[in-house]
């Protein structure tokens, strides 16, 4: 078995995720307690006890997530022989990934992104961007209708390459709604617009990335993680600190490239790959992709099990 780890971003969070795997697994606690301590609050009780659009901020979302697919990631490592071959995440799970493969610090990677969520939140005032999932058209077409809908003032972009079938687009308001518009007409068979306000891996987020690009200056990447990690924008492993970091800079403001990514980690002969943290969007995206490999996810105690005894 060649063994893949692929970690969800943000919109895979709920209330009370991770609750019933630290029942079982003190890691759980002892990661969040970690992270509370850099944050300098309880991300436990806000993950737990809500109230839900505390943990839907995004600069909030960010680093649960993030300790969410670390923990469960700890909790697989624990429990197998054999270690991941590649690892990949999805947006923000491109950080969780570098995390567990060794090559950043888990405190300063939940430093990273809680200002990560910042910056993106501050980037775009509320009612200026949004995001639309648009299905059912092939990359082109939605790319096509992108360029129709946009101009010197208002611009919408094809940004999540997630399965065949399935892109988001994001920009002005504007843009998007015209371009959900249009789309219907040319046979999407849905255009339906997402719950967030900013507009993630748009244009719009050039400033947040060049604010982001100077904090990263100070965060320490060690040269060669112990595992490669695919990173979305160019759908490829790198391992020289000045270019994992460019790559994260370019990440806030460039299409996320899940289909190649996926493709690429079984490009390198991996047979298995296993979503790690809350929510099972990889999984669904993932055999949409490609259905020959095997797919599994690890959200609780029963999908661990379940894995495990595929796997083990």
């Amino acid at each position: 078995m060649k063994l893949a780890c692929v970690f969800p971003g943000q919109g895979s969070q709920s209330l009370g995720m991770m609750a019933e795997l630290a029942e079982s697994y003190p890691v759980v606690n002892e990661l969040f307690s970690r992270a509370s301590k850099v944050l300098k609050y309880d991300l436990w009780k806000v993950v737990q006890e809500g109230p839900v659009e505390e943990l839907n901020k995004t600069e909030v979302t960010q680093p649960a997530m993030l300790v969410s697919g670390v923990a469960v990631y700890e909790i697989l490592k624990s429990k197998l022989e054999i270690e991941p071959e590649i690892m990949a995440g999805h947006s923000l799970g491109e950080y969780t990934a570098l995390v567990c493969a060794g090559a950043i610090e888990f405190e300063a990677a939940v430093k990273c992104v809680s200002k990560r969520g910042k910056l993106m939140q501050a980037a775009v005032p509320d009612g200026v961007g949004a995001m639309a999932a648009i299905l059912g058209l092939d990359d082109d077409t939605v790319k096509e209708i992108c360029d129709m809908c946009s101009d010197d003032n208002f611009a919408v972009q094809a940004v999540n390459f997630n399965s065949p079938g399935q892109i988001v687009i994001a920009g002005n308001i504007q843009a998007v709604e015209t371009a959900m518009a249009i789309a219907k007409d040319k046979g999407a068979k849905r255009a339906l617009k997402l719950p967030v306000s900013v507009p993630s891996h748009s244009n719009l987020m050039e400033g947040a990335a060049k604010k982001l690009a100077t904090y990263l200056k100070d965060v320490k990447i060690k040269k060669a993680s112990t595992i490669p990690v695919i990173q979305n924008v160019a759908a490829k492993n790198y391992t020289k600190p000045a270019e994992v970091k460019k790559n994260l800079v370019k990440q806030l403001h460039n299409p996320v490239l899940w289909v190649d990514s996926v493709n690429n980690l079984i490009a390198e002969g991996v047979d298995t790959i296993v979503e790690c943290g809350p929510g099972k969007v990889l999984i669904g995206l993932n055999k949409r992709i490609n259905k020959e490999v095997a797919h599994f996810t690890i959200n609780n105690v029963d999908t661990l099990d379940k894995t495990l005894e595929e796997i083990s």
